[in-house]
């Protein structure tokens, strides 16, 4: 009966109990996503970070991150939410790497003012890459004429069904090292002192937890929870943070769907269908 009572007392009149606000990242980084294949972005995190930062007694936020990469625009805006929201509600950010944090997942993961990983966690891949098919053969094959207009010389650049141009090409490799140059510099901003001089670490290698404790990647090796209870006492509270529930019981801002198949919910099954591959592409780099 006391701890029935206890527990339907406000959090601020408990006396000494330490509540820390636990968000957990996990999937591939890209916009659009549904609640069937939920991706990490903003849109889709921004609830869960901004209502982990509002709870006021907590001393800092946990992040668990499991993500293999993906776009470094959201990647960099997930980051740029939790720095804002730490530097704005004065909280230390601790990050829990679980199976990987890898480019994107990476550099969400630098948002933390310390990170823990396991020692057969994944990190790194500080590097940026894009993929694509050609299929100028197979429409030969199959009988069909590619047609494409445009206003503006490079309208149509790299498009997979004409001949790749090495001018194309090139151009192509200049946006990468420069996206690759930003994601350097946040990486040297946030880890800072403590990044081992070694001529692999921006070379889009991925390590192990324990290599990566080694490079200066993570700080240390350790669970969540451990940590957390070491850290705060036997009795702190980990609240897990979660998006709310729909009427029938769905999470809101996790993406949407479609309970009858429209055209529109058509269509969004074939885009998804490629969004799956390429997922799939990005955790399968690590062996996932």
């Amino acid at each position: 009966m006391k701890n029935l009572f206890r527990r339907l007392l406000p959090r601020s009149m408990r006396g000494g109990e330490i509540v820390i606000p636990v968000i957990r990242l996990q999937g591939a980084i890209m916009s659009g996503g549904s609640q069937f294949r939920p991706t990490l972005s903003l849109a889709s995190t921004a609830g869960l970070i901004e209502k982990a930062f509002a709870i006021s007694n907590a001393p800092a936020v946990a992040i668990s991150i499991n993500s293999p990469g993906g776009s470094p625009v959201q990647s960099r805006l997930i980051f740029k939410r939790i720095r804002d929201l730490a530097a704005e509600k004065n909280k230390k950010v601790l990050v829990f790497v679980e199976d990987v944090a890898a480019s994107g997942g990476y550099m969400i993961a630098i948002a933390g003012d310390e990170i823990f990983a396991d020692p057969s966690s994944i990190v790194g891949s500080i590097g940026v890459v894009s993929a694509s098919f050609g299929f100028t053969d197979l429409i030969k094959k199959i009988g069909v004429e590619r047609r494409v207009y445009t206003a503006g010389a490079n309208k149509a650049t790299l498009d997979p069904f004409q001949p790749e141009k090495p001018e194309d090409v090139e151009r192509l490799k200049k946006l990468q090292l420069e996206v690759h140059e930003t994601f350097i510099d946040m990486v040297k901003e946030r880890r800072r002192g403590k990044l081992k001089d070694d001529p692999d670490l921006f070379t889009g290698l991925f390590w192990s937890g324990k290599k990566g404790l080694e490079l200066g990647l993570v700080d240390a090796l350790g669970d969540m929870r451990t940590v957390l209870k070491d850290r705060y006492g036997a009795k702190a509270e980990l609240k897990l943070i979660t998006a709310p529930r729909g009427l029938f019981g769905r999470r809101l801002g996790l993406g949407s769907s479609a309970l009858g198949l429209t055209p529109e919910a058509a269509g969004a099954v074939a885009t998804g269908l490629v969004d799956a591959a390429e997922e799939r592409a990005l955790w399968s780099r690590f062996g996932l």
